[in-house]
């Protein structure tokens, strides 16, 4: 009996004992086979041999991957992406130090990136190769490119005057002269700096010129800029680059048309006595009005600075004692409106400025700014023998 148990108790120790040393070869690479796990690790494991000549499976962080476009035995295989094969972070981490390594927009690998100073050695030498040899001046292929200026349809185009086949029709049709000979052939180079360029006798404004009309309200200021912070007519032309300024004045509490330009010869002949150039306004005043209220203000009315003369009055309407009557005169003197109904015993109770010269207001909005036509322009400069 002793005999028996004590081969079962050795037996159960030796069964032990392997299931033991199999679990350790599992883990330490070099324990004994009978135990069951013992097998199946050692069948998952790697090529390398343990110390008694057998392989062993490798720990996770002995592993490697080959992760380009090679083949591998060591590789995994299960075609998992490139993520999945570089680990948990996402992929396989750029070398640390040294070149990076430039890749395509789906982690492809295009190559090494080229350093900085290796681009800027490259570039002053490829300077220093061209630096001593003579610019070469390319030939001019096209007929009349060495004549100067700008052909004239071209002008007149950049200038609003229409289309490039628009202007060559008006040569064609003799409306449009230089200098004051009528152009009748294509292809007419001038200067839009010197040359006077006019179509159907109005002249075009060729150069980098700007007009503009706008209805002051009352209340605006007639400068460009006001030291009081009140409000001006450079409010209006706050966003344009070139610099404009106002062709004459217009009271505070006067509305109507004052024209805006960068322009100074237009500017000063349009406000000069002697271009004698007509305003126009509308008056509010209250009556009864004499008949011969209108000849004594063509005749003239006695003021403190001299007299003053209206080219024109008439009433446009009549409400009971209210009129509405209309004045021309081609003075510019401050108040000269205002001073003259006064003077006559008519006080002006609302002032509208209506024309300046050959441009009228029309049924432009309070506050509004409009760009003047080419045929409005024409018409001011013809006004002042521009």
């Amino acid at each position: 009996m002793r005999s028996s148990s004590g081969r079962n108790s050795s037996g159960n120790n030796g069964g032990s004992r392997g299931g033991n040393s199999g679990g350790r070869g599992s883990s330490g690479g070099g324990g004994g086979g009978r135990g069951g796990s013992g097998g199946g690790q050692r069948q998952g494991g790697g090529p390398r041999q343990s110390g008694s000549g057998k392989p062993r499976p490798l720990r996770p962080e002995e592993r490697t991957y080959d992760v380009g476009g090679g083949s591998s035995s060591d590789a995994p295989r299960g075609g998992r992406g490139t993520s999945a094969r570089g680990g948990a972070k996402g992929g396989p981490k750029a070398p640390q130090g040294g070149t990076p390594v430039r890749r395509g927009p789906h982690g492809q690998r295009l190559g090494q990136a080229r350093p900085r100073e290796l681009d800027a050695k490259i570039e002053q030498r490829n300077r220093d190769r061209y630096a001593d040899k003579p610019d070469v001046k390319t030939p001019k292929t096209f007929p009349g490119a060495e004549q100067e200026g700008e052909r004239l349809q071209k002008v007149l185009a950049r200038a609003g005057m229409g289309s490039r086949r628009a202007c060559e029709e008006l040569i064609e049709q003799a409306r449009v002269e230089v200098n004051g000979e009528i152009v009748l052939e294509q292809g007419k180079r001038v200067d839009p700096e010197r040359d006077e360029i006019k179509v159907d006798g109005l002249t075009v404004a060729t150069q980098s010129y700007l007009f503009f009309a706008l209805n002051k309200p009352a209340g605006v200021v007639s400068t460009m800029e006001d030291p009081d912070g009140r409000q001006c007519l450079g409010d209006y032309v706050t966003n344009r680059e070139t610099r404009l300024f106002h062709v004459g004045r217009l009271d505070t509490e006067t509305e109507g048309i004052i024209l805006l330009t960068n322009h100074g010869e237009l500017a000063h002949r349009l406000t000069h006595p002697k271009y004698g150039v007509k305003k126009t306004y509308l008056a509010a005043i209250t009556g009864p009005l004499p008949r011969e209220i209108g000849k004594r203000l063509k005749e003239g009315i006695q003021l403190e600075d001299g007299y003053a003369r209206a080219d024109a009055f008439r009433v446009i309407q009549q409400t009971g004692k209210n009129y509405l009557v209309e004045i021309e005169l081609h003075e510019g003197r401050k108040h000269i409106v205002r001073r003259m109904m006064a003077e006559a015993g008519f006080p002006v109770e609302k002032l509208v400025r209506v024309g300046f010269g050959p441009i009228g207001l029309g049924d432009q909005k309070s506050g509004w700014l409009r760009r003047l036509t080419n045929t409005e322009v024409g018409m001011l400069m013809r006004e002042v023998e521009l």
